[in-house]
C-alpha cells in the first residue's frame, strides 16, 4: 500500500543496533523527556497568562471598586431589650426580654481573644494587612458567581459585615414588602452586588480601625436561627460570655458564621451534624479552624491538639422572650410592652415606634413592686380558681403608688399566653389583661357596682352638701325626674325601681355619711336626685375615670350604682387620687429607660391633676374610713396587718356577678376583684371556691396584698375635713 510521506519511518534494525549502548540508551529515554519539557513549558505559559489576566481583572475591578460609593451609613444593630423589676435590695430584676434578633452588643475587650484569631485565620487570613477587600479571593469569587451564577467565597470580613449591615437595614424596614425586595437586593448573586460591597468596604476601612471592624462584624454576623452577634451565641449555645469561651468552643462558634443551618450546634437528633456523631459537621469546620490558627502562628501545637482532641458538648441556654417568661407579671409586662408601641418616646409615629422596638437595645426599669406582686400572685393562686364549670371566671388585683400613680403590682387568675393555639388547649390561658382598658389589654372593663358610688359622694361634697345631710332613700317605683344639664331632664318611670341590699338599709332618710358606710343604694339615688347626673359623670371623670372599651361614660341615673364597664387600674388611680388629698395621677409603667448606646431616654410620665378640693377630698376620705373600721368592708379591714389609716368601698354587681373591694392608705391603693369574664356568670354567694365563698375571696385577698403594702410603704392619717361637712 502507498506510503504516506507525512509519517516518519524508522531507521531499519540493523541501523539501530550499530549504535553503541549508551548512545541507544540515549536515544530511548529523549523523546518522552523533550515531551515533558515541552508541557512544562506550555503550563508555564498558560498559568503566567491566567496570572496576567487575573492581575488586569483585579486592577479592574480594584479600579472600578474604588470609584463607587463608599459611603456605608451603618444603623442600629437590632439587639434584644430587657424590661427589669427593682428587688427590695435595689438590684435589676429581668423580668423578660424581648427581640427580632436575639444579640447583646459588646465591646472589643469582652471578646475572647480566640474568638477574634479563630474570624480572621478561617474567614480572611490577611484581615490584617489588606486594606478591606482580598482580591485574589474576590476575583474567584465574582469568576465564579460569573459562570456559576451562584455567588461564592472570597469576600473579606469587611465585605462579610457591609453584607450584614446592609442585611440589617432591610430588618429594620417594617412593610413585608419593602422588607423582602431590600434582602433580595442585598444578596443577589451577581458581579454588580459584588463590586458595590468591595467599594464599601474600602471604604469603610478608610474610617474605621481593623479592631472596630472585627468587633462590629463579630456583633453583627448570624449565628443560625434567630441568635446574632458573638455573646448571645456564647450565652446560647454554651451558656457562658463571649469574653469566657475556651478555644475549642470559640473555633465551634465561628465555624457556625460559615453555614449556620449546616454547623449550628442546637439540633442534637441531625444525621449529619447531631450528639450521635460528635457534631461532625461542625467538627470538621472547627478543626479545618484550629489548623489556620496554627498555621498562622495564633496558638501553639499542644493547644492545638487538645483542642482537636476535645469534644463538642454544646450547652444550649434558651434565652427569656416575651412575657410569657414574665410568669405571674407577664400581664404587667405586657402593658408595658403596650406603652412602648404607645408612646411618642419612642417615635413620633406608629410606624417608628414599631421599628425601635423592633431594633431594641433597650433597657426599661419598671414600676413593679416584686414584694406587692408576690403577695397579689399567691392570694390570687390561693383564692380564684384559673378555671370554674359553668362560669368564666376572672380574678383581678392591681395596686398604685398614692401620689406618683406608678403601678406596683398587677395579677390575674389566668395563666398568659398570646398564641391562639395555645389559648386553644384551656380555658385556664388568656391573652386579654383584665385589669386593663380595650386598647391596652383586649378587655372592655367590668361594671364595679357601689366602688362607683363614691364620685357621687365627691360631688354631693363639692355642691355644699355634708355627710350628716339625709335625703329621701325609701324604695320605690317611679324616682320622678333628674337633672341634667347635659342631655336635659331625665325622668325614667316606674321601670327605675332600684333594690337595697337588705331590708335593714330601707329606711325613709338616709344621711349621705349612713349610706356611704352601709352601701344603700337608695341613699345614693336619693342623692343624684338633688344633684346634677352630669355633674357626676363630669367628677368622676376628674377623677380620671373612663369606660374600658373607649365610649363617654353613661351617666343615667342608675350609673350612679356602677353600671359602667371600667378597668380595675383606673379606679385604683381613682382612689389613689382620693387618698391624696384629691389629686389624681395617671398610672405609669415605667421609672426609667436607657437606650442602646447607655444614655437615658424619658420615660412616659404621670400628668397629676387636683380632682376635687383638698377638703372634699378630705370629707370622702372620712367616710370611707368609717366603711373600713365598721361598714361593708370591715373584713378587709380586720384582716389586714399592721393596720395604717385606710379608706375603702366595697362593690357588688347585679345577681352578686361581680364583687370588688377597693380601697387606699396615704400611700398605695389598691383594687381587688372576682368577676364575671362573659358568658351568665354565676351568683357569687352561693358559690364556693376551696378557699370558701366566692363573694367573700375579695376579703381575703385584699388584705394580703395590703398587708404587705403597710409594712414596706407605712401610712399617714387622712386630712380632716372641714366641721362643716360631718355635722
Amino acid at each position: 500500500m502507498p506510503v504516506d510521506p507525512r509519517v516518519r519511518r524508522h531507521p531499519p534494525s540493523s541501523y539501530h543496533s550499530s549504535r553503541n549502548e549508551s548512545h541507544s540508551r540515549t536515544m530511548t529515554i529523549s523523546p518522552p523527556s523533550r515531551k515533558k519539557g515541552r508541557r512544562l513549558r506550555r503550563r508555564s505559559i498558560v498559568l503566567i497568562a491566567m496570572g496576567v489576566v487575573v492581575a488586569v481583572i483585579a486592577t479592574v475591578v480594584t479600579v472600578i471598586a474604588v470609584n463607587l460609593p463608599d459611603d456605608l451609613e451603618i444603623g442600629r444593630l437590632s439587639q434584644k431589650s430587657n424590661l427589669y423589676a427593682t428587688t427590695s435590695a435595689g438590684t435589676p430584676y429581668l423580668l423578660a426580654s424581648f427581640y427580632d434578633q436575639n444579640r447583646v452588643e459588646v465591646a472589643f475587650d469582652a471578646i475572647s481573644p480566640f474568638v477574634k484569631d479563630a474570624a480572621t485565620s478561617g474567614e480572611d487570613p490577611g484581615f490584617y494587612d489588606h486594606g478591606g477587600v482580598d482580591i485574589w479571593g474576590t476575583v474567584t469569587g465574582i469568576v465564579s458567581t460569573v459562570f456559576t451564577g451562584t455567588a461564592r467565597g472570597g469576600s473579606s470580613i469587611t465585605q462579610q459585615y457591609v453584607k450584614n449591615v446592609l442585611v440589617q437595614k432591610c430588618e429594620a424596614l417594617t412593610d413585608e414588602t419593602e422588607r423582602a425586595d431590600c434582602y433580595n437586593t442585598a444578596t443577589e448573586a451577581s458581579p454588580d452586588r459584588k463590586l458595590k460591597e468591595m467599594s464599601l468596604a474600602i471604604g469603610l476601612e478608610k474610617k474605621y480601625s481593623k479592631d472596630e471592624i472585627l468587633r462590629q462584624y463579630l456583633n453583627i454576623t448570624g449565628f443560625g436561627g434567630s441568635v446574632y452577634g458573638i455573646e448571645a451565641a456564647a450565652s446560647y449555645y454554651f451558656n457562658t460570655t463571649a469574653a469566657n469561651l475556651t478555644l475549642p468552643q470559640a473555633a465551634s462558634l465561628v465555624a457556625i458564621v460559615n453555614n449556620p443551618v449546616k454547623f449550628q450546634l442546637d439540633k442534637p437528633d441531625s444525621a449529619t451534624n447531631g450528639v450521635a456523631n460528635g457534631y461532625a459537621d461542625n467538627k470538621d469546620r472547627r478543626d479545618y479552624i484550629l489548623d489556620a490558627m496554627l498555621e498562622h502562628g495564633k496558638i501553639s501545637q499542644a493547644d492545638h491538639d487538645a483542642a482537636i482532641n476535645a469534644p463538642i458538648e454544646p450547652t444550649i441556654t434558651e434565652p427569656s422572650t416575651g412575657c410569657q417568661t414574665a410568669g405571674g407579671s407577664a400581664y404587667f409586662c405586657d402593658l408595658v410592652m403596650q406603652t412602648l408601641r404607645n408612646d411618642p418616646a419612642f417615635g413620633a409615629d406608629a410606624e417608628t415606634r414599631l421599628a425601635n422596638v423592633r431594633l431594641g437595645g433597650y433597657n426599661v426599669y419598671t414600676t413593679l413592686d416584686l414584694d406587692l406582686q408576690s403577695a397579689a400572685e399567691t392570694t390570687m393562686k390561693a383564692n380564684v380558681p384559673a378555671t370554674y364549670p359553668g362560669w368564666d371566671v376572672g380574678g383581678v388585683i392591681t395596686s398604685v403608688e398614692v401620689g406618683t400613680g406608678r403601678v406596683l403590682d398587677m395579677a390575674q387568675n389566668k395563666d398568659y399566653s398570646q398564641d391562639p393555639a395555645v389559648q386553644a388547649t384551656g380555658d385556664n390561658f388568656s391573652g386579654i389583661n383584665y385589669n386593663t382598658d380595650l386598647g391596652q389589654g383586649g378587655s372592655n372593663g367590668f361594671q364595679t357596682g357601689s366602688t362607683y358610688k363614691v364620685f357621687t359622694l365627691a360631688e354631693w361634697l363639692n355642691e355644699g352638701h355634708s355627710l350628716s345631710e339625709s335625703v329621701s332613700s325609701r324604695p320605690r317605683s317611679n324616682w320622678g325626674t333628674f337633672e341634667d344639664s347635659c342631655n336635659g331632664p331625665q325622668s325614667y318611670g316606674a321601670a327605675f325601681n332600684p333594690k337595697n341590699d337588705s331590708s335593714s338599709e330601707n329606711g325613709s332618710y338616709s344621711s349621705a355619711l349612713q349610706s356611704t358606710i352601709q352601701s344603700i343604694n337608695t341613699g345614693f339615688i336619693g342623692m343624684a336626685k338633688e344633684l346634677d347626673l352630669c355633674g357626676i359623670r363630669k367628677t368622676a371623670e376628674a377623677f380620671g375615670v373612663h369606660r374600658a372599651d373607649g365610649n363617654a361614660l353613661e351617666q343615667g341615673a342608675a350609673s350612679v350604682l356602677g353600671t359602667n364597664e371600667i378597668a380595675p387600674l383606673t379606679m385604683a388611680a381613682a382612689y389613689a387620687g382620693i387618698a391624696n388629698d384629691g389629686v389624681t395621677c395617671t398610672p405609669i409603667l415605667i421609672d426609667r429607660i436607657t437606650g442602646p448606646d447607655g444614655t437615658e431616654i424619658p420615660a412616659p410620665t404621670s400628668n397629676c391633676t387636683q380632682s376635687v378640693s383638698t377638703d372634699v377630698a378630705a370629707g370622702m376620705s372620712y367616710a370611707m374610713q368609717r366603711v373600713m373600721t365598721s361598714g361593708t368592708a370591715a373584713a378587709s379591714y380586720r384582716a389586714t396587718t399592721p393596720r395604717v389609716p385606710m379608706i375603702g368601698k366595697t362593690g357588688t354587681t347585679d345577681d352578686n356577678k361581680d364583687t370588688w373591694m377597693s380601697g387606699a392608705s396615704t400611700k398605695v391603693a389598691t383594687v381587688v376583684g372576682v368577676v364575671n369574664v362573659s358568658g351568665d356568670g354565676q351568683d357569687q354567694r352561693t358559690t364556693y371556691f376551696d378557699s370558701g365563698q366566692a363573694a367573700t375571696a375579695r376579703h381575703r385577698m385584699w388584705p394580703d396584698v395590703m398587708s404587705v403594702a403597710n409594712e414596706k410603704y407605712g401610712g399617714d392619717s387622712f386630712t380632716v375635713p372641714p366641721r362643716s361637712m360631718t355635722r
